[in-house]
């Protein structure tokens, strides 16, 4: 019997194309879709991207839901306990954005450091003349300060380097890496630009707060490509207006699209970008891809890989 999934956005056409090779699959991108689909069809599976919920009333609706997918890596709009508690598989990419990730957040780290979003801007408004006043810098001789050392983490010190910086590094522990280990603390004293990389969860919640931010060098600039509600925004808006940190940049926000972050987006010392950062062509498709040919083996009785069920330990 082929099994039923239920998309809650869309994916790749080719990813598309594989799950239709094996199973049913249903559409709800909108709540009244999903309403008729849950009330005519067993869900077997659920896929979702970064915006569609698969919370604990939706696994409640399907009954013999035996996978709750992202194409993705982050797990913030799906609720792992939940699905954990009711047996349900957690799949999603590891690893699959690490090499887009890394270098949105050095082009980033170049437009902020180099003023370049202003400078464009101004050249499109005929004002040439915007050279005469130009202030800007370069990454050459800098400290980058990376907190969170994990798979974009490694590639974005690899590619500082390359650029001429100096790497230190926080972690939840060290790792084998050929960079100082240092307290958060002193990665924020010393560094000229901190790029953030570590997950959302009750312990990362709101992370740099005043003290944080106040405990940066002077004109530092701050990079965001991991998630948004690291960042106390209150006290980044406080410190930009003090001018006591030089900018910051960001794929991410704790409200997308921008509501209460809506202050934030405009200040003329922020960069931000739509969560954009693994959207391009080659990313897209193989998380897509790598998401789906995942689900297909666990609900065709194959073994999908193990590296992509997330709560792999907790359901044996």
């Amino acid at each position: 019997m082929r099994k039923n999934v239920l998309l809650l956005e869309t994916i790749a056409d080719e990813a598309l194309a594989v799950l239709r090779e094996h199973v049913n699959v249903f559409t709800g991108y909108n709540e009244a879709d999903l309403k008729e689909v849950l009330d005519r069809e067993d869900i077997h599976a659920i896929i979702t991207r970064g915006k569609g919920l698969i919370n604990e009333p939706l696994m409640a609706a399907c009954p013999q839901l035996q996978v709750a997918a992202r194409c993705g890596v982050g797990l913030d709009n799906v609720d792992v306990a939940a699905a954990t508690a009711r047996k349900v598989m957690v799949i999603n990419a590891p690893g699959s954005n690490a090499a887009t990730i890394a270098e949105h957040t050095l082009a980033l780290m170049l437009m902020l450091m180099r003023n370049m979003y202003a400078s464009v801007a101004q050249v499109k408004q005929d004002n040439w003349a915007w050279r005469n006043q130009y202030a800007g810098d370069e990454l050459n001789g800098k400290t980058l300060g990376i907190l969170g050392m994990g798979n974009i983490g490694k590639r974005v010190a690899r590619l500082g380097e390359a650029f001429g910086m100096e790497v230190l590094y926080w972690s939840k522990s060290a790792g084998e890496v050929p960079y100082p280990f240092l307290s958060m603390e002193e990665v924020l004293q010393r560094s000229d630009v901190v790029s953030l990389h570590l997950p959302f969860n009750k312990a990362t919640d709101r992370l740099l707060g005043s003290a944080q931010l106040a405990s940066m060098k002077a004109g530092a600039l701050l990079i965001n490509t991991a998630r948004g509600a690291l960042v106390d925004h209150a006290a980044l808006l406080q410190a930009l207006d003090e001018k006591r940190i030089g900018g910051y940049a960001a794929d991410v926000l704790p409200d997308e699209p921008p509501v209460q972050s809506r202050d934030l987006v405009h200040h003329p010392q922020v960069i931000v970008t739509p969560h954009s950062g693994s959207l391009t062509a080659a990313t897209y498709r193989q998380i897509c891809l790598l998401t789906v040919g995942n689900v297909v083996a666990a609900l065709t009785g194959n073994n999908p890989d193990p590296n992509s069920i997330f709560n792999r330990h907790a359901l044996v």
